[in-house]
């Protein structure tokens, strides 16, 4: 791994759900040929808001709403016939503070409810980057058929993703280059000063591509706005509280939203859950440590079976792959595209495969077809899943620049030289993968982005909320367990529900008691006793 190779954290701070995106996938191919950025006059059919009235007695829109804001939650949703489901674009304020800058769209999809529905639920993948859009076209694969019958199933693309108004920041080359860096030979003899700068102007140049690609937008993609966005949808709809399923950083957006309107919470799931308390460093540690517990699992039940790559106990795996690794860079071999397999690259693959059970026979696959035969296809095919990159080398979705965006305005980057020192020495120890690095270089990415964060994490309590399910996996490796129990202890409503085994969420088909739990909770209102453990 070249010394210049992004920091970890600015890859994978606070987990995204792939278990889910698996499922969204399915909704990409349904959704081809359909875009939603199309014109009025483009549009098929439309059908009304639907109107749920008021939950005890609460008004869908807030009577005290200054007219400039309250407008927004006025607005009539024309919903068109996309490809067998409704579609429609929502107007925003780009800043919610100040709606005189301007607006921005939200694409939203909504699967009509079979019967006659009790309202809506919205539901976000996590990301930050994900599309609420594809997650809702896959509903059918998600929910249960009682939860279709009852509701409305509506996802939405937050601000700066997918088909909303949305972050730009590369091109696919450009992108290519930036997540898939060809070392220089040159850097092994310079000073570490000289390798610091190379690595401070690529973040900053990522920064100033966001900026001159997505403009002004880009200063309001923080959570906090999103929370304001997903209020205004929840009263378009006619919903005088929200419905909720959120995965992995979409928990973190359901407790923000808990927290800042508990009033307006209805039944809210959370699946796969951040602790919104930690600070960027704290969080990348306590995710690194995740995927490191899944690493030994995955390698663990590779050794107990009869066709492993690796061979003799666990830390004798860890060594063969670290061999592996030193040798591919120095090796440096090329993909049939021409990209340049690093140890990076191999890591990356590696995490990649951790989100779920079902993905360790493809990695072993590709260490195994490297071994034989120096075939490097089999990392790039699981690191272009994750990175949503197609065989032609185009990009289907901005989750890679909208990640990092949102993440910045999220939380401020650490410029503590002893905090970073520390975290850089941490991950040192608890890493077997990782490679001797510069102990002063941080969070480049957050450091140089155009726009300080507009947040500084912290505890939520949503004091006031009706409960709520927290839903943790003992072994996740992206949100590790302890913080679905962090964010459970931090909400004053908040009820930990536990799943044992392994990957990165699991409702949607993964444990029918998990499943029976959710969906009793959305059709019938059941909150479970105690804290129940699947």
């Amino acid at each position: 791994m070249s010394r210049t190779d992004r920091p970890t954290q600015s890859r994978v701070s606070r987990g995204r759900s792939l278990a889910v995106a698996a499922v969204a996938m399915l909704a990409t191919v349904v959704l081809s040929g359909c875009t939603l950025v199309t014109t009025i006059a483009d549009r098929g059919s439309e059908t009304p808001n639907g109107s749920n009235g008021s939950a005890d007695g609460l008004d869908v829109i807030d009577p005290d709403l200054p007219d400039d804001v309250r407008s927004y939650s006025e607005q009539e949703l024309d919903w068109w016939d996309c490809q067998g489901f409704q579609c429609t674009m929502a107007s925003a304020p780009m800043d919610w503070d100040d709606p005189s800058k301007g607006d921005i769209e939200l694409a939203m999809l909504k699967v009509p409810a079979s019967g006659d529905p009790l309202g809506t639920i919205f539901v976000n993948p996590g990301g930050p980057g994900g599309s609420g859009v594809q997650l809702a076209a896959a509903a059918e694969y998600l929910f249960g058929r009682d939860v279709l019958n009852n509701y409305d199933i509506v996802g939405w693309d937050p601000r700066g993703v997918g088909q909303s108004t949305a972050i730009d920041c590369l091109d696919d080359d450009e992108l290519d280059d930036y997540l898939y860096p060809t070392p220089d030979p040159a850097e092994a003899s310079m000073s570490e000063e000289e390798l610091i700068e190379i690595m401070t102007e690529r973040e900053r140049a990522f920064g100033e591509g966001c900026l001159e690609k997505t403009g002004p937008m880009l200063e309001f993609v923080d959570t906090i706005s999103t929370v304001h966005d997903l209020d205004m949808l929840r009263a378009t709809v006619g919903d005088a509280q929200l419905n909720y399923l959120g995965f992995s950083y979409g928990t973190e957006l359901g407790a923000h939203f808990i927290d800042t309107f508990p009033e307006r919470a209805g039944r809210m799931v959370l699946d796969g859950a951040v602790d919104p308390s930690l600070d960027r460093l704290e969080s990348s540690l306590a995710q690194r440590e995740g995927f490191i517990s899944a690493t030994e699992s995955y390698i663990n039940n590779c050794l107990s079976g009869p066709e492993c790559p690796f061979t003799g106990t666990y830390d004798d795996a860890i060594e063969e792959i670290r061999a592996t690794m030193d040798a591919v860079d120095k090796a440096l071999p090329k993909h049939t595209d021409g990209r340049t397999l690093t140890s990076s690259v191999i890591n990356m693959a590696i995490s990649a495969s951790m989100y779920d059970e079902s993905m360790w026979p493809q990695l072993s696959d590709a260490f195994s077809a490297y071994d034989a035969s120096g075939d490097p296809s089999g990392f790039f095919s699981l690191v272009d899943t994750y990175n949503d990159r197609a065989p032609d080398g185009t990009y289907t979705s901005n989750i890679q620049e909208a990640f990092p965006a949102i993440s910045c305005m999220d939380a401020p980057a650490e410029t503590d030289e002893a905090a970073i020192a520390a975290y850089n020495e941490a991950m040192q120890e608890l890493d077997p993968f990782a490679r001797p690095g510069l102990e002063t270089v941080g969070d480049l990415t957050c450091q140089e982005f155009p726009f300080e964060s507009r947040a500084t994490p912290g505890p939520v309590s949503g004091a006031g909320a009706g409960p709520v399910l927290v839903i943790g996996t003992t072994g996740d490796p992206a949100t590790p367990y302890e913080q679905a129990i962090a964010l459970a202890d931090q909400l004053e409503s908040g009820i930990l529900v536990t799943y044992e085994g392994e990957g990165h969420t699991v409702y949607g088909g993964k444990s029918t008691c998990i499943d029976d739990i959710v969906d009793r909770y959305f059709v019938d209102g059941d909150v479970p006793e105690g804290e129940p453990v699947c």
